[in-house]
């Protein structure tokens, strides 16, 4: 039967999350979730939750989170944007600030989100590649563009950048809207929040899915010049006011309020991300320098899509990127020390 609508309806390559098994037996370290739960406080909030407040709309300005936040990072609430989870940020960044003729920058190898963004608001876009080592280059930035967006640390890679890189990237791209994407900062990298108020033209972008454990409720958000914040609510009040329910404005606020539980959770999974690839290095992995919650590794005589499959066997999932450059590296999230021996015993046997 012919149904000529079917040739007006967009066509586009979605972007594919890791998965999401239900078994309780297996270990997940695909998704670069927090392997602890979230603050104390953050649990008293959703005990102590009025559920038949959910009879009203949320707070469309989520006033009490972004003043958290404000306070945290030493900036205005008019320089806080919130959104159901970074994606949702980086994503209404796209449309806000990649408005140019000109392809817009980022690294070859780097969040698979990007490209699929471009695709579906139809930005042009120049992919930069990383060095052997999966380094940026900032003189690679060094020319006309629509905007670039730099995840740091890098995804898949972990590596990432100092300060003073990513103020000259800054200084070399003054004439358009640069975005940190800086969704693995908490574990060990420099943020680029200090630079704000120097730099109008600066976006940096966080989520509370990774560092403080709240990946199940969704919520990201950008601190920036008031200018770039304004247009970000003039876009997001385009089509959705009311991107944060009730209850992620409850426990995100909750979770601001915890530092020192949020600083001992960052540091216990640096610690066991640094004993981990050590014994992995042990293994005979290769396991560059990471600054993130999860490691990039590559054995040099074992295929990855054969140990990921193996593991996944096991009941072990890890990450595998079937893409150019790193068809043969493998991306694992730092769990628990018990969760770590797992993984470590089960490769040993596989090695041996």
């Amino acid at each position: 039967m012919d149904k000529p609508f079917l040739k007006k309806l967009r066509r586009i390559a979605p972007y594919v999350p890791g998965e999401q098994p239900q078994r309780g037996d297996i270990l997940k370290l695909n998704a670069n979730e927090n392997p602890y739960p979230p603050a104390p406080g953050v649990q008293q909030a959703l005990r102590s939750f009025d559920a038949s407040s959910l009879a009203l709309y949320p707070d469309a300005g989520g006033k009490a989170l972004k003043t958290a936040l404000a306070g945290r990072f030493s900036v205005k609430p008019t320089q806080v944007f919130l959104g159901n989870g970074s994606d949702d940020v980086l994503a209404l960044a796209f449309q806000s600030f990649f408005c140019s003729d000109q392809p817009i920058l980022y690294p070859d190898i780097t969040y698979s989100f990007y490209p699929v963004w471009c695709d579906l608001f139809r930005i042009p876009y120049e992919t930069v590649p990383l060095d052997e080592n999966f380094c940026v280059n900032m003189r690679d930035y060094d020319k006309p563009n629509g905007g670039v967006i730099l995840p740091n640390p890098n995804a898949p890679t972990g590596r990432a950048l100092p300060l003073d890189a990513l103020e000259t990237l800054l200084q070399h791209n003054a004439d358009c809207v640069v975005i940190i994407d800086e969704a693995y900062v908490d574990f060990g990298a420099q943020s680029a929040v200090p630079l704000i108020e120097k730099y109008e033209n600066l976006l940096v972008v966080q989520t509370m899915s990774k560092s403080r454990s709240l990946a199940g409720l969704r919520i990201g958000y950008a601190l920036g010049s008031e200018t770039l914040i304004a247009t970000l609510e003039a876009v997001k009040n385009s089509y959705n006011s009311y991107t944060l329910d009730a209850v992620a404005l409850a426990a995100g606020a909750a979770s601001v309020a915890d530092e020192a539980y949020f600083q001992q959770t960052c540091r216990k999974v640096v610690t066991t991300r640094e004993r981990t690839a050590d014994a992995l290095r042990a293994l005979g992995f290769l396991v560059p320098p990471s600054l993130t919650n999860f490691l990039f590794v590559t054995h040099p005589q074992r295929d990855a899509a054969g140990l990921f499959a193996t593991l996944r066997d096991r009941g072990i999932f890890i990450r595998y990127f079937k893409l150019p450059r790193i068809d043969n590296y493998l991306r694992i999230t730092v769990g628990t020390d018990a969760q770590m021996d797992r993984l470590l015993a089960a490769l040993r046997d596989i090695l041996s």
